[in-house]
């Protein structure tokens, strides 16, 4: 498990994210039409974000964490759709923030890293 990759529940279960690859951050760019940098910026502090920030930071984290390609697109299909836009937001968030700061065993918990990322 690299230092970026954090477990969260999306969906109907817990699945690994990560976006450390280089391959999936460049496709990432290119979906959200700017870099990391601007990107992190519009949906972890700004919250200036479009839906599709947040779909394809979900979307890419998963098959960065090691699901194929195409059950991370069912998987967004299936519950981004039904499920408050606040809690996308918050797996976006926490996805985008671990591979900005990296995440130590401790710094797992989805809330603190919410937590410190409102500080």
């Amino acid at each position: 498990m690299s230092a970026t990759a954090i477990t969260l529940f999306f969906g109907d279960l817990e699945h690994a994210f990560d976006l450390a690859q280089p391959e999936i951050v460049r496709e990432l760019e290119a979906k959200t039409g700017v870099g990391i940098g601007a990107l992190v910026q519009r949906v972890v502090h700004t919250r200036e974000f479009a839906h599709a920030d947040l779909e394809h930071t979900i979307r890419l984290g998963l098959i960065g964490g090691g699901m194929s390609p195409k059950i991370a697109a069912g998987l967004v299909a299936n519950y981004l759709p039904v499920q408050p836009l606040a809690e996308t937001m918050i797996v976006a968030v926490n996805v985008l923030t671990a591979l900005w700061f990296g995440v130590t065993p401790a710094e797992t918990s989805p809330e603190r890293i919410m937590n410190e990322t409102a500080e």
